[in-house]
C-alpha cells in the first residue's frame, strides 16, 4: 500500500515532549455540572492533557439520548478557561465543524461511524480547510486498514497536518472478551506505513467493561502507540450513555499510576545484545521464506498433476488431515491455537490458488 501523510509530529503541536498524550472525560456531556465536576478532578491528574466529551452522538436507534448538542461547547470552553486542558469533541458533519471551530474547540475527532463514509469524511475534511486545528480519525467499525487509511488522507489532502489516528478496536464476530477485539496488527501495520503518524488507543470502547482497561492500555504503552483516550465520569454509574466502560477520575489517576512507562531504546551492551538477537531472527526468517518456497513448488508439481489426470484442487479429508496433525503439533511445541491456525489457513489458501493458477494456465 502507497500511503504518504504529510503530518507534524505530536509534541510539536502540543508543544510538550510529555509522551504519552491521556485524553480523558465523559463519553458524553451530559450537563454542565457533571461536565465541570468530571473536568476539575481530571485536571488534578498530571497526565491527563486534553479533556474529551462528545456533544453530537451518533445513536443507533432514534429516541436514545443523541447528546446536548450545541449548548456543551460553551462548557467546553469554560474547561479549557477554568483547568487550562485542552478540549475535543466529536463531529461527524460540516455543521459540527464549523461550530467547533467558532467556538475554540482544540481539536476534534472523527468516530467509527463516520469514517466508514468516504462522502462523510470528504465533506469534514473540505469543512476543516484552512484551518490549524488538530484532527483525530478513528479507525472504522470492520477490520478494513483501507479504509481507515483513506479517511487520514482525505483530511489530510484538505491541508490538515496535525493528524493522528485512534486505535478503538474492531467489531468481531468471534467470541472475545472485549467490545470492540484490538486485533493490534492492523494498527501496528498502520505504523509501519506512517511512522511518523501519531496512533492513541481509546481502551474505553475495546474493552466495554472497566475490568480490562488496565491491560490494554499497557499493551498500548508496550506497543509504543502515543497515548491513550479513556472516558471517564464523575459518576459513571449515572451515565446516560455507556456507563459500563467509564471510570471516575480517581480510578483514573490510579490506572494510570500503575502504568509502566518504558524506554524504546536501551543502553549500548543492551542495543548490541538486541541486534546480535535480531541478526539470528533475520537468519531464521530468511529460512522460513526458502522453506515455503519450497513447499510452494511442490504444490505446484501437485497441482499440474492433479490436472493431467483430472482431479479436483481441494482434498477435504487431506485438508483435514494437515490441520489437526500440524495443530497438535505445534501447540505441543508452545506456539497458541490462533497462531498456529492462522498460519496454516494462510498456507493452505496460498496453496489453493497456486493449484487453481496451473489449471487454468494453458498448455
Amino acid at each position: 500500500m502507497n500511503v504518504l501523510l504529510n503530518t507534524i509530529p505530536l509534541e510539536n503541536w502540543l508543544s510538550t515532549s510529555s509522551l504519552p498524550l491521556v485524553i480523558a472525560g465523559p463519553c458524553s456531556a451530559e450537563s454542565e455540572e457533571q461536565v465541570m465536576q468530571t473536568a476539575g478532578e481530571l485536571a488534578k491528574i498530571p497526565m491527563v492533557r486534553v479533556f474529551r466529551a462528545g456533544l453530537w452522538k451518533p445513536r443507533t436507534r432514534p429516541g436514545e439520548f443523541e447528546g446536548v448538542g450545541d449548548k456543551g461547547l460553551k462548557w467546553l470552553v469554560r474547561v479549557k478557561q477554568e483547568t487550562g486542558l485542552l478540549v475535543t469533541t466529536e463531529v461527524a458533519s460540516p455543521f459540527h465543524v464549523e461550530k467547533a471551530l467558532t467556538s475554540g474547540i482544540d481539536m476534534v475527532w472523527l468516530g467509527a461511524r463516520t469514517v466508514v463514509n468516504p462522502f462523510s469524511v470528504q465533506e469534514i475534511g473540505e469543512a476543516l480547510k484552512g484551518s490549524d486545528i488538530p484532527v483525530l480519525v478513528k479507525n472504522p467499525l470492520n477490520p478494513d486498514l483501507t479504509t481507515w487509511m483513506g479517511a487520514l488522507e482525505r483530511i489530510n489532502r484538505n491541508g490538515i497536518r496535525k493528524l493522528a489516528a485512534i486505535h478503538r478496536g474492531f467489531s468481531y464476530y468471534k467470541h472475545s472478551p472485549y467490545r470492540n477485539d484490538p486485533m493490534w496488527e492492523i494498527p501496528i501495520e498502520l505504523k509501519r506505513l506512517c511512522p511518523e503518524l501519531p496512533v492513541i488507543v481509546d481502551p474505553s470502547h475495546i474493552c466495554g467493561n472497566y475490568d480490562l482497561l488496565l491491560p490494554i492500555s499497557q499493551r498500548a504503552i508496550d506497543l509504543e502507540m502515543n497515548g491513550l483516550m479513556i472516558e471517564s465520569h464523575i459518576r459513571p454509574q449515572e451515565a446516560l450513555t455507556d456507563r459500563q466502560q467509564q471510570i471516575t477520575p480517581d480510578r483514573l489517576a490510579g490506572l494510570l499510576g500503575r502504568l509502566i512507562l518504558r524506554n524504546p531504546v536501551g543502553n549500548d551492551e543492551f542495543q548490541n545484545q538486541l541486534e546480535k538477537l535480531r541478526s539470528e531472527i533475520d537468519k531464521i526468517d530468511q529460512q522460513l521464506i526458502d522453506i515455503i518456497t519450497q513447499r510452494m513448488a511442490i504444490v505446484d508439481q501437485i497441482g499440474t498433476y492433479k490436472k493431467e489426470n483430472k482431479i479436483t484442487i481441494l482434498q477435504l479429508k487431506r485438508w483435514n488431515q494437515i490441520f489437526r496433525e500440524r495443530l497438535e503439533s505445534g501447540l505441543e511445541h508452545g506456539l497458541s491455537r490462533d497462531f498456529i491456525m492462522k498460519l496454516l489457513e494462510a498456507v493452505h489458501e496460498e496453496s489453493i490458488q497456486r493449484q487453481i493458477n496451473v489449471m487454468n494456465k494453458k498448455d
